[in-house]
């Protein structure tokens, strides 16, 4: 019979099996030395490729993302070296999920220090108090398509808001059998629907009532509500499942009505997720053009009625600014990247208010 053999001691001769968990390890330092060697080389390579031809420019985002696969190479072999290959392994791996945060957040990093680039030449103050009524070179602002944002996202979301969380509740709380399950697969539908065929939508309804050519503010608001609605009812539907069902339970066993359950423990718990996906939805209408071009309009003037006339965007501001350049295009661009920015900013503001609400009404669980 075969007899196990002992692990080799200190001391053992030299052809003794290695033990792979007692290998060295690498300092601290090293892989932070490795990463900047690696940035540092990257960078001098495309910083000597910007100086061959200037016209490409230098590319800060390729080089971070080179540098990262350049640092996941030496790191693997250095470690595999020193630490052995399972520990080289894991340290890849790391590498790897490491180089697919960076691929993911790059495209965000560049367009927002892009836009801020070129949206500050017209961040005065002319911008958000002129319209662009009777401005045809340099000059005017966005406050006609800021109020026009604001006023057709806002009666959008009061369309839209109630109607998604009742169906949510609906769907969480009553909804069983063939109609649930016919709600939940328009809701799908809806949901995947192009941006453009809720404007179609919304244009010949107010065709039918108006007839042929007209363009309202609450045209593109119930265009934006199609497109809401959706949103809201498969954000709040998932947070609503997530209430543990022992609350429910409890206060069934205390005799509570189940509306006055859902009123008053189901929402209250679950708001700090509801706030979020409402927010969500409105940050997925808010930059929306086509439909906003086809049921809203265009025009340079200042408009306060939604029932009235046709009404400017943001989005659409920035789509003409960009495409109708007349004799002073820079004025044009400039125009449209500080429109880009500013709504932006207000999706930032938006879900900072949302963070805001939700701290504030979530339920408060110390003594």
């Amino acid at each position: 019979m075969s007899q196990l053999t002992a692990p080799p001691k200190a001391g053992a001769p030299t052809g003794a099996m290695p033990n792979s968990y007692a290998t060295g390890r690498l300092p601290r330092f090293v892989p932070l030395i490795v990463l900047a060697g690696s940035l540092v080389i990257m960078f001098a390579v495309f910083a000597l490729f910007a100086t061959a031809d200037p016209s490409g420019g230098f590319n800060a985002a390729g080089a971070v993302f080179l540098a990262v696969v350049l640092y996941g190479a030496v790191i693997y072999f250095v470690a595999r070296m020193i630490e052995g290959p399972r520990r080289a392994k894991d340290r890849l791996v790391t590498t790897l999920v490491t180089l697919a945060f960076v691929i993911a957040l790059l495209p965000l990093v560049s367009l927002l220090s892009t836009v801020l680039l070129n949206g500050t030449a017209r961040l005065d103050l002319t911008f958000f108090t002129n319209s662009m009524r009777n401005v045809v070179g340099e000059g005017g602002g966005a406050l006609h398509a800021v109020t026009g944002t604001l006023f057709m996202t806002g009666a959008a979301a009061i369309i839209s808001i109630p109607i998604g969380l009742l169906t949510s509740i609906y769907l969480v709380e009553y909804g069983r059998g063939r109609l649930a399950q016919a709600i939940t697969f328009f809701v799908d539908v809806m949901t995947g629907i192009p941006s453009i065929v809720a404007g179609l939508f919304a244009y010949t309804l107010f065709v039918i009532i108006f007839g042929p050519g007209v363009r309202l503010g609450i045209a593109g608001a119930i265009a934006l509500a199609v497109l809401m609605i959706p949103v809201v009812v498969r954000s709040s539907e998932e947070m609503l499942r997530l209430v543990p069902n022992e609350l429910r339970e409890a206060a069934f066993a205390l005799g509570v009505p189940k509306w006055l359950v859902v009123l008053k423990v189901v929402l209250p718990t679950s708001i700090a997720g509801l706030t979020t996906g409402i927010m969500l939805s409105i940050s997925r209408v808010i930059g929306e053009t086509a439909p906003l071009l086809v049921a809203a309009g265009y025009t340079n003037n200042m408009n306060y009625d939604l029932f009235e006339g046709r009404m400017q965007s943001l989005p659409v501001f920035v789509y003409s600014s960009y495409v109708s350049q007349g004799t002073e295009a820079q004025a044009y661009l400039d125009r449209a990247w500080t429109g880009a920015l500013t709504l932006i900013l207000i999706v930032m503001a938006l879900n900072l208010l949302a963070r805001f609400i939700a701290r504030a009404f979530s339920p408060k669980l110390s003594r």
